[in-house]
């Protein structure tokens, strides 16, 4: 019951931690100029497909990929929305 204990107590700080990120990011994203926001989207683009070839070639969870698809995804339209 310990280690379930623990791996809950890990789990919910990574959350905190997550949003955390997650909120300074949507703040630094609205802040940047357009012309950036558009190269950030390219950049961005690129390393998710290296970020993507990781996880498909590793043993990884599939709600680990699908939370990578999904926040990838949330993030690019941020950046292009600004």
């Amino acid at each position: 019951m310990k280690d379930l204990q623990e791996a809950t107590e890990r789990i919910c700080d990574l959350k905190g931690s997550l949003v955390a990120l997650d909120a300074l990011v949507t703040a630094m994203l609205h802040e940047l100029p357009a012309e950036t926001r558009a190269r950030l989207g390219q950049i961005f683009a690129l390393h998710a497909e290296v970020a993507r070839t990781v996880l498909l070639n590793t043993p990884t969870s599939e709600h680990t990929i699908a939370a990578f698809e999904r926040d990838a995804q949330r993030t690019s339209t941020m950046i292009e929305a600004g």
